[in-house]
């Protein structure tokens, strides 16, 4: 298999790559954003959609992706207090983009248990 030339990358290119990276690579992040898209939103809602994500840890990362523009928190004045958390449009292009990658981990990524794909012979 080869590739074409890949043109030079300048460097705010390669800074905005790389921290769209370190975004969708922040532990929990992606998973959160892919629980809310196929609609949680409710926080409990999102706790059970994430195996091994804590409370603490949704809170704080739920804070970050809104400071981002990729979640929207709304609260709900009822009693007690709701709140619901939608996907913005920016994070409904950002789990867009990432469906090609999602079917990438399908086919190709570790299992939950751990255990080793195999790799299929080249030809």
């Amino acid at each position: 298999m080869t590739h074409s030339a890949i043109p030079h990358i300048n460097d705010d290119e390669c800074r905005r790559f790389q921290s769209s990276v370190e975004l969708i690579g922040k532990r929990w992040s992606s998973g959160i954003l892919m629980a809310v898209w196929q609609g949680a939103q409710r926080f409990s809602e999102i706790l059970a959609a994430v195996p091994g994500l804590s409370d603490r840890l949704l809170s704080a990362r739920a804070k970050e992706l809104e400071q981002l523009g990729l979640l929207r928190r709304e609260v709900i004045p009822t009693t007690p207090v709701q709140i619901r958390y939608t996907v913005t449009e920016r994070g409904d292009q950002l789990m867009r983009a990432l469906q090609p990658l999602v079917g990438w981990g399908l086919r190709w990524g570790t299992p939950a248990d751990g255990a080793r794909v195999p790799v299929p012979a080249r030809d």
